[in-house]
């Protein structure tokens, strides 16, 4: 009986529901005027405005959310749980439509709306408008509550958003129509402005032009000038060389008249001593005498004077690239290496060179370990046998400030040997002896001391390192 009963359950649940359905139903056909199974009393001719509609969705959906899940239509269910803005965003659609097709649904959210705006729904109920409603709310409200008149004041509202919507759009348009205005202007006034600058920089560029015009006469003016100075100095050139080809044929032709007068008087001379050697008589004796006279003052004219024998010679006055002397700075140009021997043979082959050793540099840097006078007697052998070999002049410097009295040695031949006074170093007695030598000579100065070698070379020396002269003298 029991399982019967509780079987039979869910069967008198439905039917309850259904009851209570259709007496909610038959509760809403009622406030809203309509009996049951008849039309309403009032439609609406044409779709519900926009405005309206937006308002009546957003009732809705505000409202849904507080009704129980089973008081909602089965299309309404899945929105149940949704915000009220998606509510109305997503199931807009549905929402309206139920809240046209299905007037137990609508009372219901009219319910929540009479609940929620009590003295707009009274005035509604009533007959009423409010005056200082809006007009959307308004016909919201009447849509969902069906109140008499419902219909006019849903189209008073569309028609009154709708007018609202023209003078909206109006305005905008009017605001559009202005910045279009301000933009056109402004357009233009650009326009003006970059024309006025085009202009001025057309007439810029006019005037650069024409000021590079200007110049450009100018130049042509001085390039002409200048070709008239420069053939006026070819002129002159040609008449220099014209001159001096005329001088010099002079020279040559007073040249060849001299030498005709002394072939004379050589063969004078010659005839005399014939006639000499055959008879010696007075007036050959004579003719010697005088001719020994004019030779001997020509002599002691020449003494007194201090007349040196000429060194021009006709080739020298000829016009042409002399080569350069060479120098000990030019050798390092030939690709030798610092410590190469032949580079020092290369330096001491250049005529008349001066090569100053400094001392106790190249001994300590080759043999440290010797007493003093053992490096120094070493280093002057070698340096006695390159001088022998080369025909150079070789001195040799040492370091003697410390030195109480005086080192006795013989030199070997073909090398001076000199030391430093008291107060002085061999680097400054070095860099005077190259100081002392005229300019042009070439000197070389063999010291690893950078400062020697940078005060040398600003003297005109060449300095190499003491690695090249031990390398020299291992190699003899």
């Amino acid at each position: 009986m029991e399982a019967a009963s509780q079987a039979a359950e869910p069967g008198v649940d439905e039917a309850v529901d259904d009851v209570a359905d259709h007496a909610v139903r038959e509760a809403a056909a009622a406030a809203s005027g309509e009996p049951d199974g008849q039309p309403a009393a009032e439609q609406l001719d044409r779709p519900l405005p926009e405005g309206v509609r937006r308002r009546v969705i957003g009732l809705a959906a505000d409202a849904l959310g507080g009704l129980p899940l089973g008081d909602l239509p089965a299309t309404l269910r899945p929105y149940a749980k949704f915000t009220p803005v998606r509510r109305a965003r997503y199931a807009g659609t549905a929402l309206a439509a139920a809240l046209e097709a299905d007037p137990v649904f609508r009372s219901r959210i009219a319910d929540r709306l009479r609940a929620g705006q009590p003295d707009l729904v009274g005035a509604l109920e009533a007959g009423q408008v409010p005056g200082a409603a809006e007009p959307l709310d308004v016909a919201a409200a009447a849509y969902l509550l069906r109140s008499k008149g419902w219909t006019r004041l849903v189209a008073e509202a569309g028609e009154e958003a709708e007018r609202s919507e023209v003078a909206d759009a109006a305005a905008e348009s009017a605001r559009l129509v202005e910045k279009l205005q301000e933009e056109l202007a402004a357009t233009r006034a650009a326009a003006r402005g970059d024309l006025e600058r085009q202009r001025a920089e057309g007439e810029h560029a006019r005037r650069e032009l024409e000021s590079l015009r200007k110049k450009v006469r100018s130049l042509e003016a001085d390039t002409k000038r200048a070709q008239a100075q420069s053939r006026k100095l070819q002129g002159e050139l040609d008449a220099a060389r014209a001159a001096g080809a005329a001088e010099k044929a002079a020279a040559e032709a007073e040249g060849r008249r001299l030498r005709h007068r002394v072939t004379e008087l050589e063969g004078a001379l010659e005839s005399g001593r014939r006639s000499a050697r055959e008879g010696r008589s007075v007036a050959d004796m004579r003719l010697r005498l005088l001719l020994d006279t004019v030779l001997q003052s020509a002599q002691g004219l020449q003494r007194e004077l201090a007349l040196p024998v000429t060194q021009l010679h006709p080739a020298d006055l000829v016009d042409a690239v002399e080569p350069g002397s060479a120098s000990p700075h030019d050798v390092a140009r030939r690709g030798l290496a610092e410590d190469d021997p032949a580079l020092l043979d290369q330096l001491l082959a250049i005529p008349q060179v001066h090569l100053v050793v400094d001392g106790y540099n190249v001994t300590k840097t080759g043999y440290p370990t010797l007493p003093l006078e053992q490096q120094r007697l070493r280093l002057l052998g070698g340096l006695a046998m390159l001088a022998q070999r080369t025909q150079a002049e070789v001195t040799c410097v040492f370091d003697g400030q410390d030195l109480d009295v005086p080192v006795i040695m013989a030199p070997p031949r073909g090398v001076r040997v000199r030391f430093s006074r008291t107060g002085q170093t061999a680097d400054e007695l070095i860099r005077q002896l190259v100081r002392a030598e005229p300019q042009g000579r070439p000197v070389v100065v063999v010291s690893a001391d950078r400062e020697v070698a940078d005060g040398v070379r600003k003297a005109g020396a060449r300095p190499v390192a003491s690695t090249l002269l031990l390398n020299r003298l291992a190699r003899s």
